[in-house]
């Protein structure tokens, strides 16, 4: 990938939709107990080699929760049905089995940057070790029984992360959402279904998964994000060279300004900002020695992120102050000037 388009490919996450045997669908579950007993069934299937930490929702802090759900571990569906859910985490947080959400198990696994089949031989192995303990409801001609017929079949969700500035500011994100859905893809915000596209963020994923093989579902979605990399660096190519060039280098080179330059600062703000100092890095403006560690600082300094950083009870306008100084230094020692 060439420079001018890193940073496009984020991340990229495979999530599989599974239910037990013998169990009615977490909507229609007849008593905690019942719930408790799918959870106890599900923790069972991983010892503790495989290092997962079991979370019961109803005693987990909604600020803890908040937090899980920031870092994409756990749904706000999970959140709401905190009386019977619960989530195991992996020792690197890279693996989350979430139980008796939409599902009795959405278990996923999100990695950086292109690891799709990475990330799904991951998570091929610990549906394995649950399967071994538990069955699964399966049909053989609809596949893994959902309680939402879209996951029928593979169960399989796979999904890029993917930073698209200069489609967006270009106006052809429409164009690539219609040629996208044609191919039976869908695209969505940073958070999933629902949910808004934040600092130039897109969830590409399918949504046919009755059908076809996990094998070609993958290879499609590689294949879709591949071609909107290309896309978006030929877009960036446009907008260092053509009629916007100036007005979006002084964009990129204020937003360095601000988030090194700020005493309170919004989360939304450091999206935003974050946004435009790596389309800035990205046309070569000034360098970053780490889009990724960019990345992270926003993460780090979502709400419920920074309570935990902090280690106090922060108001709201202590936690823009904290953010501001926070960021303040640490962009500062990301970004050096070119000019």
């Amino acid at each position: 990938m060439s420079d001018i388009s890193r940073g496009t490919l984020v991340s990229t996450r495979i999530r599989l939709a599974r239910n037990l045997q013998g169990y009615p669908f977490p909507s229609h579950l007849k008593s905690e107990k019942q719930a408790k007993e799918i959870i106890r069934l599900v923790s069972s299937g991983l010892n503790r080699l495989d290092d997962f930490v079991l979370r019961y929702m109803d005693a987990v802090t909604q600020r803890d929760a908040d937090s899980l759900k920031e870092n994409h571990l756990i749904s706000p569906a999970l959140i709401e049905n905190k009386r019977f859910s619960a989530v195991l985490i992996n020792g690197d947080r890279s693996i989350s089995v979430m139980i008796n959400e939409e599902d009795h198990l959405r278990e996923q696994c999100i990695l950086k940057g292109m690891c799709l089949r990475q990330a799904y031989r991951r998570l091929s192995e610990i549906d394995g070790k649950i399967n071994r303990s538990i069955k699964f409801a399966y049909d053989e001609q609809l596949g893994y029984l959902t309680a939402c017929p879209t996951n029928l079949g593979t169960g399989l969700r796979a999904s890029v992360m993917l930073f698209l500035p200069a489609i967006t500011i270009n106006g052809a994100m429409r164009e690539v959402v219609r040629i996208i859905s044609r191919l039976g893809l869908t695209v969505r915000g940073i958070y999933g279904e629902g949910s808004e596209a934040e600092g130039y963020m897109y969830q590409v994923s399918n949504e046919v998964t009755l059908g076809v093989s996990e094998d070609e579902i993958i290879s499609q979605v590689e294949d879709v994000a591949r071609k909107i990399c290309q896309l978006e660096g030929a877009e960036r190519e446009k907008l260092l060279h053509g009629k916007l060039g100036l007005a979006v280098k002084d964009k990129c080179m204020r937003a360095y300004g601000t988030a090194t330059n700020c005493a309170i600062l919004t989360s939304g703000e450091l999206a935003s900002l974050a946004a435009d100092i790596k389309l800035g890095a990205c046309l070569g403006h000034f360098c970053i020695n780490s889009l990724e560690e960019l990345d992270d600082i926003v993460s780090r300094m979502q709400p419920c992120n920074i309570l935990s950083a902090a280690g106090s009870r922060l108001t709201a306008e202590e936690r823009d102050v904290y953010r501001a100084e926070y960021v303040c230094e640490h962009v500062a020692k990301l970004v050096e000037d070119r000019h």
